[in-house]
Formats: structure tokens, sequence, C-alpha cells
């Protein structure tokens, strides 16, 4: 059936599997891109470390490892889209949030569209990343501006709302519940059933051909999705759109204390670490690493050589393994070694960021952990935390 005549349920629905199925494609080529930039990023900074201040290559080095930096940037939005990425949550007033965007939002929207608010007084709160929730509002304004070539308006409004199961019926994936609603609306051209049901793809656009695609929209409705939230999106042509973001209200929650890194100083050591990880690339870097502060570092390609030298390895120190491998994998292998060497230090890694680990019970909480793409410092710094 076309997407004009799908009953709207049924085309929630659709979309909704859809998404699901880009989502883990995104965490899937996020993960790989992330063991080839670990191997890129480490080699540059071994490289780094070797030249002169003044030797003429450093410029060509640094702009390999910037790239890697633009490229980690591209998986850190994949990992959104995919609700993975490692959050930082705390208590938002919405409101406050478009009043400190205001200058901001004016400026994207230009001199031919104008930026209206509509803000519910005594708005309720939500738990999530402030910074992320700067990125949905800009990028829907973005998206708005852009469907206004000749001008218009655009309109930024929040409220509070309770939904109940009549509402819900009709918006089958959202339980009833108090709500806030952030919805920015314009005065575009609007948008037939066809192109709305590709809106939230990566890189779809109804732009000219000259125009850039991106992952806007996809990036918004991955902030969204991890934050317990849904994106609704009302369109009519030659009318305009409006983008309904409904976010779970909720109470003050106490914010997350900044980690404290030790001195760049301490961070030799002269222990034992049995290194396991299957990309002989990310291997060999964090080997030269680790052999760079002092280590004693031995290798292997999977667990089950790891595991083969608790019976003739002596003094391992700490297990720095992958979490995901062929075969036994690292939390299993953690498991068997510790047992079999008791008071082996462990420290896990991975191309997955840690809200995933965690989401897919890969790792317990509590557990040390390093997310790929990882600096040499990084690396050694995570090593000296986790051996004290």
């Amino acid at each position: 059936m076309p997407p004009e005549h799908e009953p709207p349920v049924e085309a929630q629905l659709r979309q909704a599997n859809k998404m699901e199925a880009l989502t883990r494609f995104a965490r899937g080529v996020a993960h790989d891109f992330n063991n080839v930039f670990t191997a890129i990023a480490g080699n540059c900074d071994l490289l780094l470390a070797d030249l002169a201040p003044d030797d003429p290559r450093r410029s060509e080095v640094q702009a390999i490892r910037d790239a890697v930096t633009r490229g980690t940037t591209l998986t850190r939005q994949l990992f959104t889209l995919s609700g993975q990425l490692p959050t930082a949550p705390d208590s938002v007033d919405l409101n406050a949030l478009v009043h400190g965007l205001e200058r901001e939002l004016a400026r994207l929207a230009g001199d031919r569209v104008a930026l209206a608010t509509a803000l519910e007084p005594r708005f309720g709160r939500v738990r999530a990343d402030p910074r992320e929730l700067e990125q949905v509002l800009l990028n829907l304004v973005l998206n708005a501006r852009d469907a206004m070539p000749g001008g218009g308006q655009i309109t930024v409004e929040t409220q509070n709302l309770a939904l109940d199961p009549t509402y819900t019926t009709d918006h089958r994936l959202m339980p009833s519940g108090q709500y806030v609603l952030l919805a920015v609306s314009d005065t575009g051209s609007g948008m037939d059933a066809a192109t709305k049901a590709h809106l939230f793809e990566p890189y779809f656009t109804t732009k000219s051909e000259h125009a850039r695609p991106g992952l806007g929209l996809a990036t918004v409705y991955g902030i969204v999705k991890r934050s317990d939230g849904f994106v609704w999106v009302y369109s009519e042509l030659g009318v305009g759109t409006s983008v309904k973001v409904y976010l779970p209200r909720t109470d003050t929650v106490a914010p997350v204390a900044a980690p404290k890194h030790a001195p760049v100083a301490s961070l030799r050591g002269t222990e034992t670490v049995l290194l396991v990880e299957d990309e002989d690339a990310v291997r060999a870097v964090a080997r030269q690493v680790l052999a760079r502060y002092g280590y004693a570092v031995i290798e292997v390609a999977g667990p089950e050589e790891a595991l083969a030298l608790t019976e003739t390895t002596q003094g391992v120190d700490l297990l720095l393994t992958d979490i995901v491998m062929p075969g036994v994998g690292g939390r299993a292998l953690a498991a068997q070694f510790t047992a079999r060497r008791p008071g082996t230090r462990v420290l896990f890694m991975s191309g997955y960021p840690d809200a995933a680990i965690g989401r897919h019970q890969m790792l317990e909480r509590g557990l040390a952990f390093l997310q790929k793409p990882f600096s040499a410092e990084a690396l050694a710094r995570k090593v000296r935390e986790v051996l004290g």
C-alpha cells in the first residue's frame, strides 16, 4: 500500500521498524570505524611524540590526526542516531534552554525568516543531556529554515501535556503519562506522506542537488529516542510542517561529578599487561603505546590464547581485552582468567560506547571500560588508573 493511503497507526509502526533497522546498521558501522580510527590515531600519536617541534613533517601527521578527529565526530553522530552514545543527563528546563539559544536561533533563521516563541509558564523539566537537547533544537530550526527558501516564520513552542489512553491509542508507540512538548513549526511548503516517511533517514534531503545532506534529523531521532521520548511530524502541503518532540516529565536529578585525571607525568608503569584484541592493527598500536609508557606487554589475538597463558605465563598484572570478539568474548574471558589468576586487574575496551555495552548487558556497571577510538595518552591514563 502506498504511504499516502496507509492508515496512521500502521504507518507509525512501519516507520518505527524502519528506524530500528537503521539504528542497528548505524551502530555496527560506527563500531567498525572506531576500530580503524583507533589504529590511525594511535600511530599518529606515536609519530608526533617522536618528531621534534620544528620538524616539517609534523603538520602532515597532524593533518591525519585531525582527520581522525573529524571521522570520530561522524561515528559519534551515528551512535547518537542509534541511541547508544554516552550522555551526561541532567534536569533540564526547556524554557531556559530556548531562551539561552534565542540569539543563535535567530541568526540561524536568517533575515528572511521570523522567529517566534510560545513558551508555557511554569514549564516542567526533563531528564536529558542539555547539550544534546540544544542540538535537537538547532537541527529542527535549521531544517525549518531550509523549508522556506522564500522566507516565512518559525515558531518554537513548549507545553506541559498529560497524555491519556485515548490519545496514545492513536499514537500506539507512546505510553500514557506526563510529558513536556517541544515543537518547531514552519510556514514552508509542507510535505506529502511519501516524503515524510523518509524524513529521519540519514542523508535524506528534499533540498537541491547542490545541497549537502547530513545526519541532522536522524540525529534528532536518536537523541530523543535515548531520552525515552518520541517524535511526531505533522505536515500539510502548502501550509507547513510541525515537528513535535515529546519527552517525559521528571524530577530534578543530581549533576554527575566530573572525573579527576591523574597528571600526565604519573602515567608510566612497569607492570605486565596481557593485551587481547582480535583486530591486528588495534593490537599493534596498543602494544606500542603501552611499551612506550614502560609496561611489559604480552599480546594475543583471542580469548583461547589468553586462557592458555594461565598455565605458563607468570605475573600478569592487568588483562586488557576487547569485549566483542569471536568465540568466548571479553567478559567471559575475564571471568575465567581471574578465576585462574585471582587478583588480576581487568580493563575492557570496545568500539561500542559504554551506554551500548551496558544496554546490551555485555558488561556490568562499574567495571573499568575504555571506548575506542582512544588516544595514546587516554590508553595510558586508563591503564594507570586501573592498576592504581
